[in-house]
Parts: structure tokens; sequence; C-alpha cells
């Protein structure tokens, strides 16, 4: 069985019975395995975080804290960009829009290649335009690969798509690998979107590891304060899961709330981030 899919189990296992605080040798069994390869297993995966930490990772109080504690950092990130620790490990990416009219067009005269890769959270589907920007990144378990690039062609149907491992290998493997997140090398991504979803979607990428933030106070941020709604449904048909982190956006009341790729990865991507943040973050 694949990492993931194991780390997937654990993860639901460890959110649905937080409140007991399950040991290491509650979580083997759940799982099937010893303690020493339970605990070595989560622990490469993560980056060093134990399951006690990653439950203190994810947990309702823990968010809500993350909020709270993230309130000024957010007001400083959104405003003038921050640096330290969390921002200088996180991704550097360099953006750009794609016109409006691509987009009301459907895609029409776009060519976007494709291809699937193995990630830390199962398969992910990276899509690239003919420009050589990332446009699209999507996760799925075995077996539901078609469904995923459905859903993902669905949003420009017009475009000509092209599978091309090759050429999207790159792009999956600097998403994932923390040493080439670097600010003299960006990660080129192409935003497709409305005018509002760009906007939205480039405050996404001031949020920074480690740290979350919330539906209102993005709308805040755009100056639509009874937003939440709009900016919590662009924040869902975000394109660049991941890279753009919309996992890093809860409720307001601090709850990890939905995520179009499922919860428990977000759960999972939230916990991944907390193990590979520096000490000192």
């Amino acid at each position: 069985m694949a990492d993931y899919d194991l780390i997937r189990r654990s993860i639901e296992y460890l959110t649905m019975n937080w409140r007991a605080q399950p040991s290491l040798d509650d979580l083997a069994d759940h799982i099937g395995l010893s303690q020493s390869h339970m605990q070595r297993l989560f622990t490469r995966w993560t980056g060093g975080l134990s399951p006690k930490g990653f439950i203190q990772a994810v947990t309702l109080d823990h968010a809500k804290h993350l909020l709270d504690q993230s309130a000024s950092i957010m007001e400083t990130a959104f405003e003038v960009g921050l640096s330290g620790p969390s921002r200088l490990h996180d991704l550097f990416v360099t953006h750009e829009a794609i016109t409006p009219g691509v987009y009301k067009a459907k895609g029409e005269g776009l060519i976007i290649r494709y291809g699937l890769h193995s990630c830390p959270f199962g398969q992910a589907l990276v899509m690239i335009t003919d420009q050589g920007g990332l446009a699209g990144m999507a996760f799925c378990d075995a077996g539901k690969e078609q469904e995923a690039l459905q859903d993902m062609t669905s949003r420009w149907p017009k475009a000509r798509y092209e599978r091309d491992q090759a050429a999207t290998l790159p792009y999956a493997t600097r998403a994932f690998d923390m040493n080439s997140w670097q600010q003299d090398q960006p990660l080129r991504i192409t935003l497709i979107g409305t005018d509002f979803e760009v906007r939205v979607w480039e405050t996404l990428l001031k949020i920074p590891m480690g740290h979350a933030t919330s539906y209102s106070a993005i709308a805040e941020h755009l100056g639509k304060p009874t937003a939440s709604r709009a900016v919590g449904a662009a924040v869902g048909r975000n394109p660049i899961s991941f890279v753009v982190p919309c996992h890093r956006v809860m409720a307001k009341s601090g709850k990890l709330c939905g995520y179009h790729w499922g919860l428990t990865r977000k759960q999972a991507m939230l916990g991944w981030e907390k193990g590979h943040l520096p000490i000192d973050a």
C-alpha cells in the first residue's frame, strides 16, 4: 500500500479521535503496523512531526489559536509581505493572470499539457500552459485519476489538452521539494479565472506556511467585507491547489472547513507543512 494511503487512514483516525489523544500504540493497532514502523512512516512523511504533534497541529483549538495569533501577521503579510523563517521556507512564486478574454472564451486557443505524478498527497494532476506556466494542480487517489482530469478540463473546456509527463514532471518535482523553494528561482504560475477570483488567489499566495487566515479576513483585505461567501466560492475554485495555498483558509471559528480535494487531504497538507517548518518559525 502506498505511503499516502497509510497516512490518509492515519489522519482520518487521528482527526476523528483527537479528543481522546490516541497513543502511538492505538494508531499502530488501527493501521495494522508495528509501533516502530508507524512512527518511522509518519515522521518521515511529515518531515519530523510525530502523530501526537500532528494531532496538535490539526485540532480545532489549535486552528483557533493559529487564527488568533495570525491576525496581526496577516495584516502585515497582506500589506507589505512577510519575511522571516515561515516565509523564507515557503514557496516563492511568480504569477501572471491570463487575459479575461481567454477566460471568457473558456480557454479557447490555449494548449494545456498535463501529467499525473506521485506526491506526498496521493496522485497530483499537473497542468501547464504552452507558454510554460503552472495552470492547474489537482489531487486524487488511485482509480480516481479520470475524475480529477474531467474536473479540471471542465474549467476550460475549449482548451486543447495534451498529455506530456516529461513537460509537467519538473513542476511536480519543484512544488513538493522544499529545497527548490528559492526566491532566485521562482515557480511560474498562470492564474486563469475572473478578475475577482484572481484577486482572491493572489491574496492566498501571501499566507505564510504555518499560518492560516479566514474567508472574512480575505474579504476585508479586498475591501469587500460582506463578500465572505464569494471569497469562499473563489477559494473553492482555486485551480492550483497547494501551490496557491487555499488549504490555509479556515472558517472564522477556526473550523477546518471543506476542501475541494477532500478534508483529509487538507488536514494532511497542514500537518505536512507543520512538520517541515524550521524550529524557529
